[in-house]
């Protein structure tokens, strides 16, 4: 079973840091914000996803990761990353999220990674490990534990 693992907000920038519980809204999170409103944020990059066994695996590797560190909104538990699309939708606790396209890395996450290798998550460089943006279909809270499902 797929969970939410952490819930992290910033006002801006990352790392991202854990809360209790986030309201999800069409445009993003409540209390959430970006210092790049260019290339972060509005509705189709509403939200920000990324896999716990992901994070795992990098901090394995060597990284420097944690869960909001490389700016994630859902930091999600026992969650198949290799089937993620464009188009699926996701139902957590009550919310319901809409796939959009993997979120491209960008040098602000670098001190996440070995040698500023953000590109590690890079889709085009290794599939299935990138994180994903999301937008909006039914508001609601979140709160940690949350089952997520497909």
């Amino acid at each position: 079973m797929a969970f939410v693992h952490s819930i992290n907000l910033s006002s801006g920038g990352v790392p991202k840091l854990p809360v209790s519980q986030a309201k999800v809204k069409y445009g993003g999170i409540v209390g959430d914000g970006h210092n790049d409103l260019k290339h972060h944020g509005g509705p189709n990059r509403a939200v920000c996803l990324y896999s716990f066994e992901l994070i795992d695996n990098l901090k394995s590797e060597g990284h420097n990761i944690f869960p909001g560190s490389t700016g994630e909104n859902f930091t999600i538990k026992g969650l198949e990353w290799g089937v993620l699309e464009s188009g699926l939708k996701l139902n957590i606790g009550g919310v319901i999220l809409q796939l959009t396209n993997p979120a491209p890395p960008c040098k602000t996450i670098s001190s996440s990674f070995m040698l500023g290798d953000f590109a590690r998550i890079s889709e085009k460089k290794h599939p299935s490990w990138s994180r994903w943006y999301a937008s909006v279909i039914q508001e609601g809270l979140v709160l940690i534990g949350d089952k997520v499902s497909l």
